[in-house]
């Protein structure tokens, strides 16, 4: 497994200003994006990297070289810092320096087609070339094919650090996953957020996001709202643990409920969360999501708990009870089919994926209905494993068949906004928190079955 762990350089002057960079080097890390940097640092400073990658620009360098310097304290760590002209941000040739309220007034259609098709932007350059058409999306889209392309083979098994920016950040992440380029804005990075990115190859092998712009090092709990927000926040946590998880037992619809650490780490979900506003909170019908909800819940004593069957586990049918050695004994090659088709698998006397996603996505659609009726900002919605994956691929467009792309840690929060409402797209704001058990970046919860 090679591991590459991606972060988007500190605040900038520019940042504050809410004014677009893109390629323009004119901008400096404030002395809030020197101190992130730094923390970022510390957080990472107990993994041994073989090599760090840097875009030019100077404030992603100086974002790299602050975060090399807390690195070196540990007397195993070598790598230097390589930088990569791959690892330049998005080019926005026609905005690069405006304020974004001047960029929405003076290029209002453009601006528009931006947010709601980000693939279809185009710009004219005019050059040493001539004039050419310019698509700022599908240019660092291909951008980040060619640094996987050209990274990937040299780091086999290696754990590698990048550090970049928003645009060109995302572009990894989504061409990894296999994420559309008109989903560009799906996905987000904060300043000096944390990535977690597990590749089995190359481009185009088995990849899973382990986690997706962690912010706790820089003191925020979860991602900051965008300043136009004006939708619904879902905070998706999966229930702690049971001693099948623990077990790698399969437990689908059997209800096994939590075990002493699982309560314990819904306890610190709970502590986690203690100071975000929750407004409702719905879990599924099951045991184990329900304690975790309502041990969560402590926190918020005031806060309504909903049930909602269609958020169950999947039904793994005759699977359920037995151990993955167990399964391939009496079903010869379905473990190995689960893990590399998974859409095309029909439990034996349970369901496919096809039916989890079906129930699952209309109770999510339901849920997000009656948040935005009642006006509700921030919900809280606690499910399992295979319920989850199925939803984030509902959230990012994807098909089920990237449903192993993504992990969910017992007790792990993921964050999905909705910025421009109900009937706008959902942005994944952050996914698979786990720090709030102290194990630092990497998720180390039990990675048993489902």
């Amino acid at each position: 497994m090679t591991r590459v762990i991606i972060v988007r350089h500190g605040q900038s002057g520019y940042n504050t200003e809410r004014r677009i960079q893109g390629r323009t080097d004119a901008s400096t890390l404030t002395e809030k994006g020197r101190n992130d940097a730094s923390k970022v640092g510390k957080a990472l400073s107990n993994i041994l990297f073989n090599a760090i990658y840097s875009s030019p620009l100077q404030r992603a360098k100086h974002t790299a070289d602050i975060i090399h310097s807390e690195l070196a304290a540990h007397p195993e760590q070598s790598a230097v810092i390589q930088v990569s002209d791959l690892l330049l941000e998005i080019d926005l040739p026609v905005w690069a320096g405006l304020i974004t309220a001047e960029v929405k007034q003076k290029f209002a259609e453009d601006y528009r087609t931006w947010h709601q098709r980000p693939d279809e932007l185009r710009m004219l350059i005019n050059d040493v070339q001539g004039t050419r058409e310019h698509f700022p999306v599908l240019a660092i889209y291909e951008q980040a094919r060619q640094f996987w392309q050209e990274t990937l083979s040299q780091h086999q098994g290696e754990t590698i650090l990048i550090v970049g920016h928003n645009g060109i950040n995302r572009a990894l992440i989504s061409t990894a996953l296999g994420i559309s380029p008109s989903r560009y804005h799906s996905i987000q990075q904060s300043n000096c957020g944390i990535t977690v990115l597990n590749f089995a190859g190359g481009l185009g092998e088995p990849v899973q996001l382990e986690s997706l712009n962690q912010t706790q090092h820089t003191g925020e709990t979860l991602p900051s709202l965008r300043p136009d927000h004006k939708g619904i926040r879902l905070l998706l946590v999966r229930h702690g643990e049971t001693e099948w998880n623990r077990q790698t037992r399969f437990q689908g619809q059997i209800d096994v409920p939590l075990n002493d650490n699982g309560r314990q780490q819904s306890q610190k979900a709970g502590e986690f969360l203690q100071e975000v506003a929750i407004d409702f909170a719905v879990s599924s019908t099951m045991l184990r999501p329900k304690e975790t909800a309502e041990i969560i819940l402590k926190q918020h004593p005031n806060v309504k708990l909903d049930l909602q069957d269609g958020l169950r586990e999947i039904s793994h049918g005759l699977w359920e009870g037995k151990l993955e050695t167990e399964i391939e004994q009496e079903f010869p090659g379905e473990l190995q089919r689960w893990r590399l088709v998974p859409a095309q698998v029909q439990m034996p006397e349970g369901e496919n994926l096809q039916e989890v996603w079906e129930r699952s996505v209309a109770a999510w659609q339901s849920i997000v209905q009656a948040a935005s009726t009642n006006q509700f900002k921030t919900v809280l919605v606690v499910a399992h494993d295979a319920t989850n994956k199925t939803l984030l691929c509902h959230v990012l467009g994807l098909s089920l068949e990237n449903f192993w792309n993504f992990r969910q840690g017992n007790g792990a929060v993921s964050v999905i906004d909705y910025p421009s409402g109900i009937d706008g797209l959902p942005v994944l704001q952050a996914m698979n928190i786990t720090t709030h058990f102290g194990g630092g970046v990497l998720d180390k919860t039990a990675t048993g079955a489902l």
